[in-house]
């Protein structure tokens, strides 16, 4: 799916995504997490990576193979280096109000990786 760079529409992603899930009998934990993670990945997106522009699109697909979820999250924008963003379990950013986004998708997500210019993030979510 293809949604505006407009961060009320990331609760119709992630809802489209828990469907999916309910669909193929997933358990509700499983699709909370999965669902945090594709609200956190699509707010980067929005705000982060297009900036908030409306004239830009984030892209976000999804698909279930056996026993391998995968989310695909991209935005049109310049990317970001994973390794700078900073870590918020650091003291000086424990009361920062924001920053615990990556952190979180790379916690609950069984992989995660960024292509090369760090604009797509690729998760993948084991369901047991």
């Amino acid at each position: 799916m293809r949604i505006p760079s407009d961060i009320k529409h990331i609760r119709k992603a992630s809802v489209e995504i828990e469907k999916f899930l309910k669909s193929h009998e997933i358990g509700d934990s499983l699709i909370f997490d999965i669902r945090l993670c594709a609200e956190e990945a699509i707010k980067n997106a929005i705000i982060h990576g297009n900036n908030n522009n409306r004239d830009l699109s984030v892209s976000v697909a999804y698909s279930l193979e056996g026993n391998k979820f995968t989310l695909e999250v991209e935005d049109e924008g310049k990317g970001f280096t994973p390794g700078e963003v900073p870590d918020p379990t650091r003291e000086e950013n424990l009361l920062k109000a924001g920053g615990r986004g990556v952190f979180i998708i790379q916690k609950l997500m069984d992989e995660v990786k960024y292509n090369s210019s760090g604009n797509k993030t690729f998760m993948v979510k084991f369901i047991r």
